[in-house]
């Protein structure tokens, strides 16, 4: 059994063709799911919800063998709406709804109206915003599980979890930071981090907030390595991955599945999140790394290719097929 952990949200964003999309069921948790369950294994997902969250939105998981039962859900009404833009220049930005509507004239969601961003009190090392998963809420009954995905999350909770799972019996945890303590300030912590997981999988955009702009992504890679990484993966969008092996101090670049103007790309929402979904499924079917990635890639490349969560469920029959051809066109 596999199980992502991190955030269920409704999602309102726009796409890089300036389209609206507006409360979809969304969240990196969910996405990640997404992404472990294309290739046919049983995958729970683990967060904490509102009094307020849909439950209709949770039932239709379940026939996809996405599991419900780690859902966390509290007594009083909580924030899920999740913004984010994706601009021209190819990066994203979440925050500022109305001037991102505006710029594709389109109305602002009255939902929208008082939204700062989807991640306040993030970066903050000691206190668990009201979402934040904790160790008190990883359930008994999942002791020894084959693994676990830690989707970004609050720095409480990427501190003090992954030991929890440790003594839980989980042989197996793979982690993606969250971007709001991914900073120079918060390099104590994330060293903190590092020791604790398999793999760390950054974004690109993470990796520059953290070491500058102009950073070599390898060299940079190579420097959570020597603040105690054992592998790190950057994600780099249509540009595809760098593997780092910390004990080699190997780099091995992995390409996108699809180029970027492959006319099948409708939607990259979600891609990141899919990546480290399938990526966790083909180490632990592989135990290898290298050959993880291409689960990741085949995962990515199957969300993008449509709007929502759950598109890529319709096509689970065509992941292997997909892997084969991935693998034979790299070699």
């Amino acid at each position: 059994m596999f199980v992502t952990a991190g955030g269920m949200r409704m999602d309102y964003l726009i796409t890089h063709a300036g389209e609206a999309r507006v409360e979809m069921v969304g969240g990196n948790a969910l996405y990640a799911a997404v992404g472990a369950a294309l290739w046919s294994e049983p995958v729970h997902l683990w967060a904490r919800i509102g009094s307020n969250y849909p439950q209709a939105w949770l039932e239709p998981l379940t026939q996809q063998q996405i599991g419900i039962e780690g859902l966390v859900r509290l007594e009083t009404p909580q924030d899920h709406r999740t913004f984010f833009a994706y601009l021209p220049n190819g990066r994203r930005d979440d925050t500022n709804p109305a001037a991102h509507f505006a710029r594709i004239s389109h109305p602002l969601p009255a939902a929208l109206s008082d939204y700062k961003h989807s991640t306040p009190g993030q970066d903050d090392p000691h206190n668990y915003e009201p979402l934040a998963l904790r160790p008190a809420d990883w359930p008994e009954r999942w002791d020894g599980v084959t693994a676990v995905h830690l989707s970004p999350a609050a720095l409480a909770t990427h501190l003090s979890v992954p030991s929890c799972l440790r003594q839980r019996g989980i042989r197996q945890i793979t982690l993606d930071p969250g971007e709001r303590y991914m900073v120079p300030e918060r390099a104590a912590y994330i060293q903190q981090i590092l020791p604790q997981v398999d793999v760390f999988l950054p974004s690109v955009m993470e990796i520059r907030s953290l070491f500058g702009d102009g950073v070599d992504l390898g060299e940079a890679a190579l420097t959570l390595t020597a603040w105690g990484a054992r592998w790190v993966v950057v994600k780099n969008g249509a540009k595809g991955v760098l593997l780092v092996n910390g004990r080699s101090q190997t780099i091995t670049p992995f390409p996108a599945f699809h180029t970027s103007n492959d006319p099948r790309l409708v939607d990259v929402t979600g891609a990141g999140d899919s990546f480290c979904g399938g990526f966790m499924v083909g180490l632990a079917k592989t135990g290898d790394p290298v050959q993880a990635v291409p689960y990741g890639l085949v995962s990515a490349s199957l969300v993008i290719e449509g709007y929502g969560a759950l598109y890529a469920l319709s096509r689970k029959d065509e992941a292997s097929a997909r892997l084969a051809e991935y693998q034979n066109k790299k070699n």
